[in-house]
């Protein structure tokens, strides 16, 4: 599947060449100076439509289309809405009514998106104003289908951060203390030869060959063999990650992965024990109530030092990585941190092959294919009710879940693009393309949660009965205007507004103290005067 959506992305024809020129020189003066644009985006058309808001009814408009976004802003009076809809949010375009249609506002598009906005227009029926905004946005929003790049290897955005260097894979093992003497790093995947799917980095234990691993992989799905993502600091139990075994239907027995497993079970001799977590979905309907309950017990056992863990699923870039990025989340107070969470993300999502290009379908029209899934979505969303129920125990917000997501759809970087390290390699994302960590990075404290208290060692056990968790009114309901949308916490607002008067008074007092040192540095060099004497006294008083 990685190969067959990867030449799709070969395409730099002279067209893409083209549409850089004519942004760098000005191409894009027609656009209105009050309609935002990004360095490489560049106005492909604009039509005036009439917007079928679900909320407050049809609103007359100008919509904007660049090669990134659908831009729309009313031209009423009373009406100060605007939609700001990048291109890759877009899941399927529909003509609606036809020739003969006669209602009002009856004829036009009818768009779905994949961030749960579904957007409608009526156009006029002369003229073919809707064939060629049909045209457009299918030709923009689904680029692959018509050799032009994603809007990614055109961004020419600059950050103060580099994205790219958040996530080295040897620092953060050695962070984990490995290599140790029970495992070491292995390069046998550094040209993806092993696994076409995997990091080209592996963690596997000491004592085993890069030959052995060679026969494992014959016994796994998709040769994904067990590998470690992490070790207790303490206990030395670890949680070990990899697709299926290929028992087939005869149950068959594979002696060189059964040698293996006892190679990771004997890594740590004090607690000899390996359970293994199956989250295939015949499975998972019944053992893992929307994802938390499974990872609480994977991070028990592996807290409480009962046992090591493996993680599997199918091909073990689904469940997998919901469960073990999770379960690490609750473990350690590293990833509950801003970059920490960008590391976990990028080792067990993206490093290790969750198929966002399968899952996510980035500019591709196939909306019905059966590989579309909203696994990510739903980790996030799992993040967010813990989130919610240890308010001090995260760096991050709400805020930064919510820009995690949009951009997993928006097209704007590279960071979720393609389905695994080898493809994002081939096509040269980190030279060619902006990370997402690098607009992150570069606004830190838009991101922070001010109740943050940093706690080391300290593992979460969120609940995950179904009556305590919450309907993310913030992200799924946000464009419904009629729903009240939580408003920033008065407590929050109150303590963010102390940290700010704090600052300040830290700040005059700063003054005040080199003031006076220039004073006293100033008396010290002349005979004092009364007057001096005097100030001196009134400051130490």
């Amino acid at each position: 599947m990685a190969a067959a959506s990867t030449s799709k992305y070969n395409s730099h024809s002279l067209e893409n060449e083209s549409i850089k020129r004519m942004s760098r020189e000005g191409a894009n003066q027609d656009l209105s100076e009050t309609v935002p644009r990004l360095p490489g985006e560049m106005l492909i058309t604009d039509k005036e439509v009439i917007y079928i808001c679900p909320f407050n009814g049809p609103i007359k408009g100008r919509v904007y289309i660049t090669n990134y976004r659908l831009y729309l802003r009313s031209l009423e009076m009373d009406s100060a809405l605007i939609l700001d809809v990048p291109l890759g949010v877009i899941s399927r375009i529909e003509k609606m009514g036809g020739a003969s249609s006669r209602g009002e506002n009856a004829y036009g598009l009818d768009i779905t998106c994949k961030d749960l906005r579904n957007l409608r227009f009526a156009l006029k029926q002369e003229g073919h104003s809707r064939r060629d905004m049909f045209e457009t946005l299918t030709k923009y929003a689904f680029p692959l289908a018509h050799s032009l790049p994603l809007f990614a290897f055109l961004n020419e955005e600059k950050f103060n951060e580099e994205g790219w260097a958040v996530y080295n894979p040897v620092e953060e093992y050695r962070r984990q203390g490995l290599p140790n003497h029970h495992w070491r790093i292995t390069f046998i995947n550094k040209c993806y030869e092993l696994c076409d799917t995997y990091p080209a980095l592996l963690v596997v234990p000491y004592r085993t060959s890069d030959d052995d691993l060679r026969r494992v992989a014959t016994f796994r799905s998709r040769n994904r063999i067990p590998v470690l993502s992490w070790i207790h600091p303490e206990n030395k139990t670890v949680i070990v990650r990899c697709s299926q075994p290929l028992v087939g239907m005869s149950g068959k027995r594979n002696k060189d992965d059964e040698k293996y497993l006892d190679a990771i079970r004997e890594t740590n001799r004090q607690i000899s024990k390996l359970t293994i977590y199956d989250a295939r979905p015949s499975v998972n309907a019944v053992a893992n109530k929307l994802v938390l309950t499974g990872a609480i017990q994977v991070a028990d056992k592996v807290s409480s030092g009962k046992s090591s863990v493996l993680v599997h699923c199918s091909d073990g870039w689904d469940r997998t990585s919901q469960l073990t990025s999770l379960a690490m989340l609750m473990l350690d107070s590293f990833y509950r941190t801003i970059e920490g969470f960008e590391i976990l993300v990028q080792k067990e999502w993206i490093s290790f092959g969750h198929k966002f290009a399968s899952r996510i379908g980035h500019g591709d029209k196939n909306h019905a294919d059966a590989d579309r899934s909203p696994i990510f979505l739903q980790f996030i969303d799992c993040v967010w009710q813990m989130l919610k129920q240890f308010p001090t125990a995260f760096e991050f917000n709400e805020r930064f879940l919510v820009t995690i997501l949009d951009h997993l759809y928006s097209c704007r970087f590279g960071t979720f693009l393609f389905n695994c390290e080898s493809a994002r390699e081939r096509q040269k994302v980190m030279e060619r393309t902006v990370s997402l960590w690098s607009l992150t990075n570069s606004n830190k404290e838009k991101f922070k949660n001010p109740f943050y208290t940093k706690e080391i060692n300290r593992v979460l056990y969120p609940v995950a009965s179904m009556r305590h968790l919450e309907l993310w009114v913030n992200y799924y309901i946000r464009w419904n205007p009629r729903i009240k949308q939580q408003q920033p916490n008065p407590v929050e607002q109150r303590y963010m507004e102390l940290l700010a008067l704090r600052d300040d008074y830290i700040k005059r007092l700063e003054d005040l103290q080199l003031a006076n040192s220039a004073k006293l540095s100033a008396a010290s060099s002349s005979p004092p005067n009364a007057s001096q004497m005097m100030s001196h006294l009134q400051t130490h008083f």
